[in-house]
């Protein structure tokens, strides 16, 4: 039996360690936390008695990546899908609402109609989008749309920071487009949002972590990477605080940890560096918050969050490449949220009964044209190491999505390694 050593347990660890067990391999995952799911994990807050998420998560169903991984962690039923392909908005400065709701199949008929367009907007207006779907690798979102553009403040820099974590100054386009044409480009199948029903946690890290466990390979938790072992270009050796782990001839490395991590095992590398911070901020209310035209989200338009999501009880808010929120006082930024989520939600005077600001100042790699240039193949120069996790060059953002198809790509080549090993 082929055997793999998988360093991280996160999202890429997670997908590459599940699919090599079905696909045959023993597996040995480690991870230097006490629990599974790195950036994308659930916990029970004490303030707000309710689990939550440690960032908010939107995923469509246009992610394959995805929707395959939970197929193969036998995850039942872990979303609630949109029956429609909509998305509402509000923009805070005009109190405007509309939303855009996508037809079924490629050709975008919603935006032949002044009902379903962006107010104020023309067919014409859409047509900047072809740029973008095909834009160069040295082209930010600026580069090809003009802040004069009507659909600049209403559509693409919301768009770009909510995607990218980055303003469309820096923004790197050809990622942008390349979600566009896995999702929009395709129409409403390929676009309705789906949220994770109890939670990431629940939904995606647990089923993988018991799948695991059953089948003979649970993670081995508090196993901290100190450095590599390297001898005539292949990994030997992984010597963690407890020991070292020898790697035999034919066997494979994966390394699924973030580039800040990765760098100090294996400064060699060069390596993205670190984007925008990511604030999330979530409120627990009285009464269950209704859906807005049956949609959990919100998107907020000239307000400091891009989106807020519904969930029951509870009210969570997203601002992206958020430097500028990162060290406002908690219950500073709680108020100062709170009065533009009564407006876009239409609360009135309503009050929150707990609010909680999380912070997530590592959240994603940088997405400007040179730090994607940074990103790397799954393939290293080392050959029995491989590469995932949503900063190695997977063509998407740093998404969940990203993360995944990252994991299956390292599998893929580890597969083909182990067969001519």
């Amino acid at each position: 039996m082929p055997k793999a050593h998988i360093i991280g347990a996160g999202l890429a660890g997670l997908a590459a360690a599940v699919r090599l067990c079905k696909d045959g391999f023993e597996v040995a995952l480690y991870e230097s936390a006490g629990q599974a799911g790195g950036r994308c994990r659930s916990f029970y807050d004490k303030t707000l008695d309710h689990l939550i998420d440690n960032g908010n998560h939107l995923l469509l169903s246009g992610n394959k990546s995805a929707l395959t991984y939970v197929e193969e962690i036998g995850a039942e039923d872990p979303f609630d899908v949109s029956e429609q392909a909509i998305f509402p908005f509000y923009d805070m400065a005009t109190g405007e609402r509309w939303s855009v709701k996508f037809n079924e199949g490629p050709v975008p008929l919603w935006a032949f109609s002044s009902a379903t367009r962006i107010p104020n907007t023309s067919l014409t207006d859409y047509l900047s989008m072809l740029p973008v779907l095909f834009a160069g690798k040295n082209k930010t979102v600026s580069d090809l749309v003009s802040r004069d553009h009507p659909l600049y403040e209403r559509f693409w820099e919301p768009m770009t920071i909510a995607v990218l974590n980055s303003k469309p100054e820096i923004g790197a386009a050809h990622l942008l487009g390349r979600v566009f044409w896995e999702t929009f480009v395709k129409g409403a199948a390929a676009c309705r949002p789906m949220l994770a029903k109890e939670g990431l946690g629940p939904s995606l890290v647990e089923p993988a972590v018991q799948m695991l466990s059953d089948a003979g390979y649970p993670i081995r938790f508090n196993q901290r990477l100190k450095s590599v072992k390297i001898d005539e270009g292949r990994v030997t050796g992984l010597e963690f605080d407890e020991g070292t782990e020898r790697v035999r001839i034919g066997e494979a490395v994966v390394m699924a940890l973030p580039p800040s991590r990765l760098s100090q095992i294996l400064p060699r590398f060069s390596l993205p560096d670190e984007g925008e911070v990511i604030v999330n901020a979530h409120y627990r209310v009285s009464e269950p918050t209704k859906p807005i035209e049956g949609s959990f989200l919100l998107g907020l338009v000239n307000a400091k969050a891009q989106w807020a999501f519904l969930r029951e009880d509870i009210i969570s808010l997203t601002i992206s490449a958020a430097s500028e929120f990162a060290d406002i006082p908690q219950d500073e930024l709680l108020e100062s949220l709170w009065s533009e989520v009564r407006l876009a939600l239409d609360l009135s005077q309503t009050s929150y009964e707990s609010g909680r600001i999380i912070r997530e100042k590592r959240a994603t790699f940088d997405q400007s044209i040179e730090g994607v240039s940074k990103r790397k193949k799954t393939q290293t120069e080392l050959t029995n190491l491989f590469l995932a996790g949503d900063w190695t060059d997977t063509g998407l953002p740093a998404t969940i999505e990203g993360a995944i198809r990252s994991g299956h790509k390292a599998v893929d080549a580890v597969k083909a390694h182990t067969i001519y090993a």
